[in-house]
């Protein structure tokens, strides 16, 4: 599996919609402030939300 691949699965596992994947590839390509993403407000981490890690075990 790539880079990219593991990239895209995480953040679908994160949550993120299709839509939010496809504009975060573009801004990471074109650079363009139309695609940038916007913040959502405090959330988990990637970790604590997909993986479900104890809070002890978080650092």
């Amino acid at each position: 599996m790539t880079e990219v691949a593991r990239l895209l699965l995480g953040l679908r596992v994160a949550g993120w919609s299709e839509k939010e994947i496809n504009d975060f590839v573009l801004y990471i390509e074109s650079g363009e402030e139309q695609y940038k993403p916007k913040p959502k407000g405090k959330t988990k981490s990637v970790v604590e939300k997909s993986l479900h890690f104890p809070k002890d075990m978080i650092c």
